[in-house]
């Protein structure tokens, strides 16, 4: 088994490996996103992704345009991690960290056959499926997995924690009182 370290490319290193993977035959398969808490969702999406083709690259949006995303209380886990965590699942061949607010500089580096996202998107809302068709690719949407996302986890733990700050401030029921033995 590869250590997922190996499996994280700069964006060098994806730009050299990317055309002689096209140049072997072999059918790449991009996908990307923020990953922020890995979840199963993520898991089922990724290992849908990667049966589409022989290579799935996975783009790890970077901490910054994680923000620029989601908002400044966001991303919870930093990118290296996020992306060492993407790169740890036996379905995902490489990851790379991009910057930008889409991954369409991404799409034109790759060239991918297959552009997969989640049922959460349409083709026609992807900036990036301009670029995909450019060269020659296919944009996939592949089912959404509902109540699989990292923002319901959040709100999930959110209520919890308010639930039970609740229950630490309201005032706690009389206890019996015991004798010496306990009882």
């Amino acid at each position: 088994m590869r250590a997922a370290e190996s499996k994280v490319l700069s964006r060098e290193q994806l730009a050299e490996l990317a055309p002689t993977w096209r140049e072997a035959g072999l059918r790449i398969v991009l996908t990307n996103g923020c990953f922020d808490l890995m979840h199963v969702g993520h898991l089922r999406y990724l290992q849908q992704a990667r049966r589409l083709g022989d290579i799935l690259v996975v783009g790890v949006n970077s901490d910054e345009s994680v923000r620029q995303l989601k908002g400044n209380a966001r991303p919870i886990v930093p990118e290296a991690e996020r992306a060492e965590l993407i790169a740890g699942l036996e379905c995902v061949d490489y990851v790379t960290i991009f910057s930008e607010p889409t991954a369409t500089e991404l799409v034109n580096m790759v060239q991918p056959a297959y552009y997969a996202k989640g049922g959460d998107y349409a083709e026609r809302d992807l900036p990036e499926s301009e670029a995909v068709i450019a060269h020659g690719g296919f944009v996939v949407i592949l089912p959404f997995q509902p109540e699989q996302s990292t923002s319901a986890i959040i709100e999930r733990i959110q209520n919890a924690q308010g639930s039970a700050r609740e229950e630490a401030q309201s005032p706690s029921s009389p206890t019996k009182p015991t004798d010496a033995t306990g009882v």
